[in-house]
């Protein structure tokens, strides 16, 4: 039986599992309940599990029946600060939370690999480490994995990490997409205060004003952007947050902006980092103001390698029609903490398609979204990529290296 066809015959369960985990999202770093329903999920496979100390994270390594080195294969489990307006029947039970952006689909695909990777334990030629994380959204949890030691899980070196990302409006249903080199974007915060000194709006000179300088500010880091940076090597600056004062008639003390920066090399992410409080700062002294400068790096720029975006290609164009299997020409505009991973492991992520049958996919909701909906129809097809990505690779390295691999 294909990978496929037996991925098929645990649809069902796998459906279970990712609706409950959608009914009941949590956040962060601290997911028990997720945990709870991944380690029930787990239950009875052959498995040697170890759970996080400084987050409730689940690894689970699979001892492959002859020798061989190691896969990583990864799942992210945690929701978003989001209340849910999708109208599925299995909506989210708490306000202010949901699974907009996948994970839960992800998670549920994850158990799929694992339960038809144990059914081929005897004849995999090596190990699988299952890493199933909890703070992708912002918490750096991929980070904190590493730290506890998910990458000498196995206690052999990894020739390959995977991952998959559903995508609600990106590619049609169905679609695995993904490239060499930048697949993701990296992602930092920047957080500007303009000190000044408050007063009466009548009289403005007797103020020290800080508005017009953040304001000019807002529009210079725009215009930086065009004159210092290769169209080529792109890079996205939005401000989207802004706060000062308290009505009209008053100058404010302080104004306070936040944005987002996205790159998509480190060349582009070291110069903003350099190149922006400068700018913000020199505009500040300008209007005889201080500013105070936070430049934080959330996310590197996500990379995959070459050889493995081509293995990974190739595999999944033989599971499924080759019009549902794409190059993409350009990365996505999102970022992932998947990229730590992948700075140490060569690796690939790619992204599967998830729009809900017969919706015209480029008008539905993206991820993040209150309205995102994602179709559960992709949760064979993510255990039945995982697990040949997983199988293919432990071979291929088992032969390259001969008797006396493991």
């Amino acid at each position: 039986m294909s990978a496929v066809e037996r991925a098929k015959e645990l649809q069902p369960e796998l459906e279970r599992l990712r609706r409950s985990l959608h009914r009941q999202p949590e956040l962060g770093l601290t997911l028990p309940r997720t945990q709870e329903k991944v380690l029930t999920a787990l239950d009875g496979l052959p498995l040697e599990i170890s759970l996080g100390r400084d987050l409730t994270s689940v690894t689970a390594v699979l001892r492959g029946g002859r020798p061989g080195g190691a896969v990583l294969l990864r799942a992210d489990m945690d929701a978003l600060p989001v209340t849910e307006e999708s109208g599925v029947p299995y909506a989210s039970e708490t306000p202010g939370r949901m699974h907009a952006c996948g994970h839960d689909l992800h998670t549920a695909g994850l158990v799929g690999a694992a339960t038809l990777l144990a059914d081929r334990r005897e004849r995999l030629h090596g190990d699988v480490v299952f890493m199933f994380q909890p703070g992708e959204e912002g918490h750096n949890g991929a980070g904190a994995m590493i730290e506890e030691g998910v990458l000498e899980a196995a206690g052999k070196p990894l020739a390959a990490a995977y991952a998959l990302h559903v995508a609600s409006n990106q590619v049609p249903g169905g679609v695995v997409i993904t490239r060499a080199g930048t697949i993701t974007s990296a992602s930092d915060l920047l957080t500007v205060t303009v000190r000044g000194k408050g007063g009466h709006a009548s009289t403005p000179a007797a103020a020290q004003d800080p508005v017009p300088a953040a304001c000019e500010m807002v529009t210079a880091v725009q215009t930086w952007v065009t004159r210092t940076f290769d169209i080529f090597d792109p890079v996205v600056v939005t401000i989207g947050s802004f706060h000062a004062g308290t009505q009209a008639n008053v100058i404010p003390d302080t104004a306070e902006f936040q944005a987002t920066v996205r790159s998509y090399s480190e060349r582009a992410q070291e110069q903003l980092a350099a190149g922006l409080p400068r700018l913000v700062r020199s505009i500040a002294a300008a209007h005889g103001l201080d500013a105070e400068v936070e430049y934080q790096h959330h996310y590197p720029v996500t990379v995959n390698d070459a050889g493995e975006t081509a293995f990974s290609l190739t595999t999944a164009r033989d599971l499924f029609p080759p019009h549902e299997v794409w190059e993409s020409p350009q990365p996505t505009n999102g970022s992932e903490d998947f990229a730590h991973v992948l700075r140490r492991v060569p690796g690939a992520m790619l992204l599967v398609g998830a729009a809900p049958e017969g919706a015209d996919w480029q008008q539905a909701p993206m991820n993040h979204s209150p309205r995102a909906v994602f179709d559960d129809r992709v949760l064979y097809r993510q255990a039945a990529l995982l697990t040949e990505l997983a199988d293919r690779r432990l071979t291929t390295t088992a032969a390259t290296a001969g008797p006396a691999a493991g």
